[in-house]
């Protein structure tokens, strides 16, 4: 997004801070109490640190004791994390697959859940195959039976025949 930057919120410290009394939280993350803006400000400079608005919302306003280029950089790595997670990946076994190749995937779905994601496995059937198509569920049946061995899953999409071939969404318990 590219206006992004401009959209979030602005961290206020020090004399940004417009508020007459703030509860204030040490570096250790003990409160200290309700403070006159002014000594808690004292407080932050006796320290060599900053005084950092973590909540204004409140009342009074909560204030931190701390380093403000670390706060910044925690708080950026926690937006980056809370984006992760239940994305979902894609595998895509073939017809003729091998077990090799088959055990292959099952490790790659295996990293995949071990992320937090969720996987389609689909199967796609081509012409003639089409024909076959309880060969290629069998395929299928076999890979989760692979994976339910290493891994313990659930079933978010149960194993669907569609016009090109099967998919199944799984992710784990």
């Amino acid at each position: 997004m590219r206006f992004r930057k401009s959209l979030e919120k602005k961290i206020l410290i020090n004399e940004q801070i417009r508020a007459g009394k703030v509860r204030v939280i040490d570096e250790n993350g003990k409160q200290l109490g309700v403070f006159l803006l002014e000594d808690a400000l004292r407080m932050a400079r006796e320290r060599n640190l900053d005084l950092i608005l973590v909540a204004e919302k409140v009342d009074p306003p909560v204030c931190k004791i701390g380093d403000y280029g670390k706060f910044v950089y925690w708080q950026q790595k926690k937006e980056k994390t809370k984006g992760k997670g239940s994305e979902v990946k894609g595998i895509r076994l073939g017809f003729n697959i091998s077990l090799h190749d088959l055990e292959t995937r099952v490790a790659q779905a295996e990293k995949f859940l071990a992320e937090g994601n969720r996987i389609k496995i689909e199967l796609l059937l081509r012409g003639r195959e089409k024909a076959l198509a309880d060969i290629g569920k069998e395929k299928v049946e076999k890979f989760l039976e692979i994976l339910k061995k290493r891994v313990e899953i659930k079933i978010d999409q149960p194993l669907k025949k569609e016009a090109k071939g099967f998919t199944v969404i799984v992710s784990k318990k």
